[in-house]
């Protein structure tokens, strides 16, 4: 996600600085806590991860609803895991 963010040929060209920044945020305090918390159960990382989520997918839907990426229907979330894992 971060190096989505920051490559302007992808995603980070196409999201206002502010959206960007939301995610930015977002995805920096859920490496802190990451970080911190490398001993947590899978719940915890699963409510995490779904913290995230609810962050990212309503930037996401609103680029892709508008067109924003050039497809027609949104690629799968972009951390690169299963749904299962962080």
């Amino acid at each position: 996600m971060k190096t989505q963010l920051n490559d302007k040929e992808k995603l980070g060209g196409k999201l206002s600085s502010e959206d960007k920044e939301t995610i930015e945020q977002a995805v920096e305090e859920q490496i802190k806590w990451l970080e911190s918390n490398q001993g947590a159960d899978v719940d915890e990382l699963k409510e995490h991860k779904k913290q995230l989520e609810e962050i990212v997918t309503p930037i996401m839907t609103k680029l892709y609803g508008q067109g924003g990426a050039g497809g027609s229907a949104p690629p799968p979330p972009p951390h690169g895991h299963d749904d299962d894992s962080l």
